[in-house]
């Protein structure tokens, strides 16, 4: 069978399965800014910018982007017919007062213990936790989209963090390339997988045991 990883759009449309209708989304820089492409039809959706813009919609670009109209990524977005445009205090007051129902954020690691680590690699100077450390200690919940492996083919999943973390213990749902992954404590609970993949092939690329409960089933986007 043809082994079929997730391609970011995948990763994102599956990620945005998740949101509710009247949840309110923070969507940190790289992957998860595309998830404001693919909200389930029907669903209102309120997506929350550091900078300023609540309420946007899909990355838009040529004559109906509006250079002002960005998203944390600095990509231009449509305003959603309930945006409103603040100050950026008051943007990350909505963050520090607990009122985004998740937010989504990229990752280097992410541990069975929940904890995560999206921030600084080990060896390279610099680094700023910046925004998401608000938002990882703030949100409702945290899922983190992430490719499985690095380049070299070492797990991302982990039992625990080796890089300086960004907050413990907050991750809800971690989505890769190869599946759908819940931390347990000790291990991650495999909701779904990516076609064509087995969980012991999964398993040899993950740094903690995975589980299942009930049938394997494919990942559903």
């Amino acid at each position: 069978m043809q082994k079929t990883p997730l391609t970011r759009e995948l990763m994102a449309a599956r990620t945005a399965a998740e949101f509710q209708d009247g949840w309110i989304v923070n969507l940190g820089v790289g992957m998860p800014t595309l998830c404001s492409d693919f909200v389930v039809q029907g669903r209102k959706v309120i997506f929350h910018s550091e900078n300023g813009v609540i309420g946007y919609g899909r990355n838009v670009s040529g004559d109906n982007a509006d250079p002002n109209v960005v998203n944390a990524g600095l990509q231009t977005v449509e305003l959603m017919p309930f945006a409103s445009i603040v100050h950026h205090a008051d943007a990350f007051g909505i963050v520090r007062k607990g009122l985004l129902d998740v937010g989504v954020l990229g990752a280097y690691e992410a541990a069975a213990n929940g904890d995560f680590a999206n921030w600084k690699l080990a060896g390279r100077k610099g680094g700023g936790i910046g925004g998401a450390m608000d938002i990882a200690a703030s949100a409702k919940r945290i899922f983190v989209m992430m490719e499985h492996t690095t380049r070299d083919k070492a797990p991302r999943l982990l039992r625990r963090c080796t890089l300086p973390i960004t907050a413990p213990g907050v991750v809800k749902l971690i989505i890769t390339d190869l599946g759908v992954f819940e931390p347990l404590g000790e291990a991650f609970r495999v909701k779904e997988i990516a076609h064509g993949h087995t969980l012991e092939e999964v398993q040899a690329l993950t740094g903690a045991p995975l589980v299942v409960d009930g049938p394997l089933t494919e990942v559903q986007v």
